[in-house]
């Protein structure tokens, strides 16, 4: 029954979310902290109304909207979900493009095989040897932890700056913004409603469900605040500010500990697992989300040839991403700007999730009472100060 809440966890913590904690720790050292640990319990709300929703109607989240709402709104919902993906695999595909540009290795070779092995694992897979190979790409990303202990944050650093929040300069509020996007995105509501039905768990396996989605939003965030605490340590003991311009800057910012050859073989694991397992689970949740509102068939159980729309939208969503990543971009500047986006999005893509949870479910699971009014207010909340800090830190 684990699995579903692990992998679109670890794809959480994606090379666009590492590479906003690590902006975050460079420009304000250990005042976005706070932030990582708040972040916990709201990813859990929401990621468990997700499952909540798969296990009880066997229906993914677009097929879901559809019958609910019709199929003007189902459109809208995936129309959020198609941005969200373009823009998450620009970052993933950026991220194997940084880390091959940091060992001298050709961008666009490193990227076409990337693609290529991502591939023909998901056309040759089971939904469940997609889901270990997933797995394992994303414990690469455990490597930040040992990282950050190496590091060795001063304690007294930490607790004085965590709790110091200049809410009122747009530019901390920007990166709120980001952080908040880099955790809470709207393609893991799709992935992980689709992926608890296409592994073919019931409702019986709710609890034990809840239990790997916990575990899941633990370990995200224990990575996410992993990153932060070191570029903090190693760049802003006082919290001054340290802007990071590409890749190989944050590979430096992080592996000093470790010295230059394995600090940097380190970092490229970790970044590379976050970007692997995100890449699969992005493409995937796109060619699963426009199927479940398009009507075709849409399971990693059928063969190419049952699911041609499937699997055909799954390989060129990432050969388009490929193609404009090996234009060039660069990828600081564009993965913290998709993590804002994905802060603008918010009350589209929760608002519906809490209305289906309202409507969708059945007596016995329908969310209602005391933890429908929590429940409700933690995504009122996060949705509104996600809008209000991004809108801020973009007209500063």
């Amino acid at each position: 029954m684990f699995g579903p809440g692990l992998v679109v966890m670890l794809a959480d913590t994606d090379a666009g979310s590492i590479v906003t904690a690590a902006q975050s720790g460079a420009q304000w050292g250990y005042k976005l902290l706070a932030l990582q640990l708040v972040l916990i319990p709201i990813l859990y709300i929401v990621q468990e109304l997700t499952v909540r929703l798969g296990l009880v109607t066997q229906r993914g989240h677009g097929e879901l909207i559809r019958a609910v709402f019709g199929p003007g709104w189902a459109w809208l919902s995936v129309g959020t979900l198609c941005i969200a993906c373009v823009g998450a695999l620009l970052t993933q595909l950026g991220g194997i493009a940084g880390v091959a540009q940091l060992f001298g290795v050709p961008v666009v070779p490193a990227v076409a095989v990337s693609v290529a092995v991502i591939i023909a694992m998901v056309l040759t897979g089971s939904y469940r040897s997609v889901e270990r190979v997933a797995i394992v790409f994303g414990l690469f990303e455990l490597a930040f932890v040992v990282v950050a202990w190496r590091a060795a944050p001063r304690a007294h650093d930490v607790a004085v700056q965590m709790f110091a929040l200049p809410l009122a300069d747009p530019k901390y509020l920007y990166l709120v913004a980001a952080n908040i996007g880099a955790v809470i995105m709207p393609w893991m509501v799709f992935y992980q409603q689709s992926a608890v039905v296409d592994k073919g768990l019931q409702a019986r396996d709710l609890p034990m469900a809840r239990v790997d989605t916990a575990f899941g939003a633990v370990v995200t965030q224990l990575v996410m605040a992993s990153v932060l605490l070191t570029t903090g340590a190693v760049l802003s003991h006082d919290g001054g500010r340290t802007s990071l311009g590409d890749v190989g800057q944050i590979a430096d910012a992080l592996t000093p500990t470790l010295g230059t050859e394995l600090g940097r073989i380190v970092f490229a694991m970790g970044l590379l697992g976050a970007a692997l397992v995100a890449t699969v689970v992005v493409s995937l949740t796109a060619a699963w989300g426009l199927g479940e509102v398009a009507g075709y068939k849409r399971s990693l159980e059928h063969h190419p040839r049952e699911a041609p729309w499937f699997y055909g939208i799954f390989s060129a969503t990432l050969i388009a991403a490929a193609v404009l990543v090996t234009s060039g971009v660069d990828i600081v500047k564009l993965s913290v700007a998709v993590q804002v986006m994905n802060a603008l999005l918010l009350p589209v893509v929760l608002g519906f999730l809490f209305q289906l949870a309202r409507r969708a479910l059945p007596q016995s699971h329908r969310l209602v009472g005391w933890y429908a009014w929590v429940a409700g207010s933690v995504i009122a909340a996060t949705s509104a100060f996600g809008v209000y800090a991004a809108l801020l830190g973009l007209a500063s």
